[in-house]
């Protein structure tokens, strides 16, 4: 589908400083007590999480949830807005055809303008998760969310790497040499297999190898 029209186009500098005060997974998982819907924390957070301590600063926090169950989790900040994202664009308080065109959604405090946490509203078909890079990859999402000794949801390693894969900037392959070691046998394994699904050819392949 493709991107409607509208949306403004901030400069990086200028997203930084809104991201400045961007919440902590403990924050949103103390919002999200109780929620019926599975959600979990992504990207570098998630992987932090399962380390258990913080490697390194986090521009942002990103949380996944499956795509028709996002109002239940808006409906958990009422006092904030939800701007949907695609493109490096930002179309402010998104409306139902931006969202159906979109799949990343920033929290936003209407107050003072700053983005707090982002949103990826995943595809799924009923209690199965569906890789956006690759629709034959699905999982069911109690295989895909793992929980902090505090029961903080996020993500297990393997998708997040999968996931920093495409781009593979420095804070990427960082967290890739950070975690791999962490990685059991197993987990190394299944990583292997979605790399050489989604993004044939990968360099971290051959470090899998080892």
């Amino acid at each position: 589908m493709s991107l409607p029209p509208g949306g403004s186009e901030p400069d990086a500098g200028e997203l930084d400083a809104r991201w400045a005060a961007a919440w902590r997974p403990e924050q949103v998982a103390e919002r999200l007590r109780g929620v019926g819907a599975p959600w979990c924390v992504a990207a570098g957070w998630a992987l932090d999480l399962f380390r258990g301590e913080q490697s390194r600063p986090h521009g942002d926090l990103e949380i996944a949830v499956p795509a028709a169950a996002f109002s239940e989790i808006r409906d958990r900040f009422p006092e904030f807005v939800f701007d949907a994202v695609g493109s490096g664009r930002i179309w402010a308080a998104a409306g139902a055809d931006v969202l159906a065109a979109t799949h990343q959604t920033w929290s936003r405090d209407p107050g003072t303008g700053q983005f707090l946490f982002d949103v990826f509203r995943e595809p799924h078909q009923g209690g199965t998760w569906i890789c956006r890079r690759d629709e034959s990859l699905r999982l069911p999402y109690d295989a895909i969310i793992e929980r902090t000794a505090e029961g903080i949801p996020y993500l297990v390693p393997e998708l997040v790497l999968l996931f920093k894969a495409k781009a593979r900037r420095p804070k990427d392959q960082a967290d890739f040499d950070g975690v791999l070691p962490l990685l059991s046998r197993t987990r190394r394994h299944v990583l292997k297999e979605w790399l050489g699904r989604v993004h044939t050819g990968h360099p971290w392949l051959a470090e899998l190898e080892t």
